[in-house]
């Protein structure tokens, strides 16, 4: 391990939504100190209560230690103090909304209040890592970290090297991932990374082919997931991430790759309509109150 992984001991995870708590869990379960931060109390009341069933539910199934798990919850806290959290924590990892301007006034405050050596990492799903750090003395210290909802669950973290990353810090950052219990891909700075491209391709030709009446989205699904092996089907898997996200991703693609990203007007039009996926309830399919989907309920917007 490199001296620069030895020395984080403690990780701020900023943002508590769904990948937020993920990345949290996951870091205190690997042994570190967490400090989970949000704007508001009742957020991360909720998001520490999903944690907690999380791995209730994983100890539960035998996935999980009984005393890891208790270990883990007893390094997890919860903060609305930003700054305090900044001074004390080694590395960042931050999950906040996809805009530029957004993570670069969190990155600019990092910048000034963290540790010299404390690393700056970002789980975006698309935007520039070099842009996000330029607003640093300490670009080398800046990378990409793109985990995968859901978190607890999926293996994987693409580690993004910006144009300025240091070997040090893409070491470091692999050694944390790894305490996490992650695998892990080496992905120069690109638009969409390497996942981002391949599903922005994939979702796309699937929304056109339920457009041009090609197949139904629950048949389209069924055909991927027996048919190439694919875990989860692509209307499955955007209304899981959120149309909204997909949206965002397939534009910020079609800017920097071209046309063959450019969004499908049935992504746009479901997303104008409300229909976010999961997290609102109706996305391509419907979902009652428990989370599940209902057969048989994919209609067009």
């Amino acid at each position: 391990m490199s001296d620069m992984a030895a020395n984080i001991k403690s990780i701020l995870v900023v943002g508590s939504g769904t990948m937020g708590l993920g990345i949290a869990q996951v870091a205190a379960m690997g042994g570190f100190e967490t400090h989970l931060f949000d704007i508001k109390e009742e957020q991360l009341e909720s998001a520490r209560a999903r944690i907690e069933g999380n791995i209730r539910k994983g100890i539960k199934l035998g996935k999980v230690d009984e005393a890891a798990g208790e270990a883990g919850l007893a390094r997890l806290s919860t903060t609305t103090d930003l700054d305090k959290a900044l001074a004390i924590s080694d590395m960042l990892i931050e999950a906040i909304p996809e805009r530029m301007e957004l993570k670069q006034q969190l990155f600019a405050r990092a910048d000034e209040l963290m540790k010299p050596e404390a690393i700056l990492a970002t789980n975006t799903t698309g935007l520039s890592i070099t842009e996000i750090g330029s607003v640093t003395e300490r670009p080398g210290q800046v990378i990409g970290m793109h985990f995968f909802n859901p978190v607890h669950i999926m293996k994987l973290v693409e580690i993004i090297r910006s144009k300025n990353t240091s070997a040090e810090t893409f070491a470091a950052t692999v050694a944390v991932s790894q305490r996490m219990g992650k695998e892990t891909v080496e992905v120069n700075e690109s638009a969409g990374f390497v996942t981002s491209r391949i599903n922005a391709l994939i979702g796309n030709e699937a929304f056109r082919m339920w457009e041009a009446g090609v197949a139904e989205p629950e048949d389209i699904d069924k055909a991927l997931k027996l048919g190439l092996n694919h875990p989860m089907g692509p209307f499955e898997l955007v209304d899981l991430v959120g149309l909204d996200v997909r949206a965002f991703s397939t534009k910020n693609l079609n800017e920097h790759l071209g046309p063959m990203y450019e969004p499908c007007q049935i992504i746009l039009d479901l997303v104008t309509a409300g229909r976010l996926g999961k997290k609102t309830g109706h996305g391509v399919y419907r979902y009652d109150e428990a989370g599940k989907r209902i057969p048989g309920s994919a209609s067009k917007p």
